[in-house]
């Protein structure tokens, strides 16, 4: 299974922003802070500035909060960043002469669909402002 890192990457860049607006808000320092490449970090703005939630201009290293941090929820990035949304897929290739192949996709459908719906409630619960004063506290930047 491939794992996808975007919504991580997408909160380090927000909680970035959030933590350092006067700093070095280039692609290249933030990229530095990921270990990624700067053209990922400014793809990345790219779609965050999308959704409304980055201010930011082509070539100008100053990207700023579009909203503050109290009112930008985990699931606004994830919406923003994700390709698809969906947390839990089901294999499309099942025997559809077994009754266990014929029906499991409606099955886990239906169950996936709880576990979605209990994931973005609690996304939607989780601000930025949140991520930034616990990754504060961490590393001891208050």
């Amino acid at each position: 299974m491939r794992y996808s890192y975007k919504l991580s990457d997408a909160l380090h860049i927000m909680t970035y922003i959030d933590l350092y607006p006067d700093g070095d808000l280039s692609s290249a320092a933030i990229a530095n802070s990921i270990e990624a490449n700067p053209s990922v970090v400014r793809g990345t703005m790219a779609r965050l500035k999308k959704a409304g939630l980055l201010n930011n201009q082509p070539g100008v290293a100053k990207a700023s909060l579009a909203r503050p941090a109290e009112e930008i929820s985990m699931l606004e990035v994830y919406q923003a960043v994700a390709d698809n949304t969906d947390l839990l897929h089901v294999d499309p290739h099942t025997n559809p002469k077994c009754p266990v192949g014929a029906n499991i996709q409606a099955t886990l459908e239906e169950k996936y669909e709880l576990i979605q719906q209990a994931a973005e409630a609690q996304m939607a619960q989780i601000s930025l402002a949140s991520i930034s004063a616990s990754l504060s506290k961490r590393a001891k930047l208050a």
